[in-house]
């Protein structure tokens, strides 16, 4: 079948390990479902695998992609939950030790077909095209559990999105904006800030800019090269939720500020099956929609996944078929 894949792990050039081809089809074990793909949307993991972060070499070959959208061969449309976790586990499976999402262990979404187990498949609302499905399962997802889980924020009150043109970055921006809150964004050009305020943000500063007021959260994905203005940034008794660090590891925690202003640090990973179920709710009720960056077809994938590398984003980048 046709696949885009990492042949084999390349830290220091990963568009290197790419290959666009075919791959053998896929073996359907009892439990699990073969989802015929129509839309998957490239992410910040895709090129981690390509690196080899997170991934045991003996898994190469591995086809990308995190999530997707698709149907099942009864014809019913779903949207793909990316995390994996044991069988046996009971709760949170973000917290499952044992958990693995597509692309670690398992085969991904950038294929013709992919297998997922039956309750990875979630059923599409029918107002959600392929397209939009498609950047549901990670990046919408991660944003709805960092803003609705793990922050605390009420409406009417004010966050920070550190980052104003990424997938993640523009989930906050629409999740925060319908959901009531006062949203405020920093980005590295005038076009990524003009980007977020298209997209619901109140006010847009550059980054390290000193804000008007403090906020009552910060949302991080960027890491070292901004973690101080977000500490900065914060009320006393203020939330900073994390789920990503593209920037590196912070050089310095800032551990005085964090204890005299009792400032809380919240990390966040993807989120569960049930929240990606509200999620879609929530999208369908409300009319909110993803930010499409750039539509590709799948052999097309290079060029998309170079975009992301350079950080060239626009919202989300998906690829079709």
């Amino acid at each position: 079948m046709f696949a885009v894949y990492a042949a084999e792990p390349n830290r220091e050039d990963p568009l290197a390990a790419l290959v666009v081809g075919e791959r053998p089809e896929p073996e359907v074990p009892d439990g699990w479902v073969p989802v015929s793909v129509r839309a998957a949307s490239v992410n910040m993991h895709d090129l981690w695998t390509l690196r080899g972060v997170g991934i045991k070499p003996e898994q190469f070959p591995m086809i990308l992609g995190c999530d997707g959208a698709g149907v099942l061969p009864d014809g019913t449309e779903v949207v793909i939950h990316s995390v994996i976790g044991d069988p046996n586990w009971v709760g949170d499976e973000t917290l499952d030790p044992r958990r693995t999402l597509l692309t670690e262990k398992h085969q991904g979404t950038f294929a013709e077909t992919v297998v997922v187990p039956a309750r990875n498949a979630v059923p599409k609302p029918a107002g959600l095209s392929f397209t939009e499905a498609a950047c549901m399962g990670t990046a919408w997802l991660t944003a709805y559990r960092m803003l609705f889980v793990k922050s605390g924020l009420r409406p009417g009150q004010t966050m920070l999105v550190q980052g104003a043109s990424g997938g993640v970055s523009t989930a906050l921006v629409e999740l925060g904006r319908a959901a009531g809150m006062r949203v405020w964004v920093t980005g590295r050009s005038e076009e990524k800030r003009k980007l977020a305020e298209r997209l619901g943000a109140h006010e847009t500063f550059e980054p390290g800019t000193r804000l008007p007021e403090r906020v009552d959260a910060v949302f991080e994905t960027v890491g070292k090269a901004t973690w101080s203005h977000s500490m900065k940034s914060l009320k006393p008794g203020g939330t900073v939720v994390i789920s990503g660090a593209t920037s590196g590891d912070a050089t310095a925690a800032e551990l005085q500020r964090l204890f005299f202003l009792q400032l809380r640090v919240v990390g966040s990973t993807m989120g569960t099956r049930d929240e990606l179920v509200d999620l879609l709710r929530f999208c369908e009720q409300s009319g909110v929609r993803p930010q499409i960056g750039a539509e590709l077809p799948m052999d097309r994938a290079e060029e998309g996944l170079r975009n992301m590398l350079e950080g060239e984003t626009a919202g989300k980048i998906v690829l079709t078929r």
